[in-house]
This record gives C-alpha cells, sequence and structure tokens, in this order.
C-alpha cells in the first residue's frame, strides 16, 4: 500500500549531510542550500519501492529545455542509488526547485539522449567525468519532466 504525498511527512535522507541540506532547503522556501559547491540542487521526493513511503534526497540537476536532468551518479559506485531503484518502479516524483514545488515524471535516457545532454552535465559538475570512469556500470541520466 502506497502513502499519500505530503511533503510535511516526506522521511528525508539517513546520510547527515543530504538531511541537512534538504532541511535548510525546505525550512527556508528555497532561498538557501540551493547548491553544491556552486552547481545547482533540487528536492526529490519519491515513492520507495520496498518501504512504500515518500522519501527525500538532495541531486544536482542540469536542464534539457524545461525538463531537469539528474545523473545517478552514487559516486561511481558499481551499483546504482536506491532512489534510482525506486523510480524505475514509481516514475512520479514531486520536486522542489528552489521556490517552487511540482510534481513530474521520470524517465531514463536512451543511449543517444544520454550522449547529447552529458556534455552540459559535465559542465554543471565535472566531476561526473570520474565517477563514470571509476566504475562499469553505465551511470543513467535521468529525465524529470513536469506533469
Amino acid at each position: 500500500m502506497t502513502t499519500a504525498y505530503d511533503p510535511a511527512t516526506v522521511k528525508i535522507s539517513p546520510s547527515s549531510w543530504v538531511a541537512e541540506q534538504a532541511t535548510r532547503y525546505e525550512e527556508s522556501d528555497g532561498t538557501e542550500a540551493t547548491d553544491l559547491n556552486g552547481s545547482p540542487c533540487l528536492l526529490l521526493d519519491y515513492l520507495g519501492r520496498r518501504s512504500g513511503d515518500w522519501l527525500r534526497t538532495v541531486l544536482i540537476y542540469g536542464r534539457d529545455g524545461d525538463d531537469y536532468l539528474i545523473v545517478a551518479s552514487k559516486g561511481g559506485a558499481p551499483e546504482h542509488p536506491q532512489w534510482f531503484l525506486s523510480l524505475q518502479e514509481n516514475p512520479e516524483v514531486h520536486l522542489r526547485v528552489l521556490g517552487e514545488r511540482f510534481t513530474a515524471r521520470a524517465e531514463v535516457l536512451p543511449p543517444e539522449e544520454k550522449a547529447r545532454v552529458w556534455p552540459h552535465l559535465l559542465e554543471v559538475y565535472p566531476p561526473y567525468a570520474e565517477y563514470q570512469e571509476k566504475t562499469d556500470r553505465d551511470i543513467p541520466v535521468i529525465r524529470l519532466r513536469r506533469v
């Protein structure tokens, strides 16, 4: 059974730095903690595939037209991040980008689309190149399109 979405009851990441940034971002209505070392960040609320709870993480994003792009890098780890596995099963998500909150649909980009947007994402956050070199896993890029 899935839980109805309520931004006030979303469970924040257990990672302390992510939780601190997400809390500051949310409590300031998107005026503080909106970047990571100069790279823009959004709040991603997603339905946990195992828990059925709404969960929140902070992710760096790029843009492609009106859409937002996020990268399932996990620092170049050999496995995908948990949030990405949840998006594959439950692609409807809720975003906060600065002061705006809206619903979006997540879609993994096919290889040709990833190749087109990857240079932009490296401009937004250059360490993505190092992360891809560290792993044999093809790091997914996800399009978040407003619904």
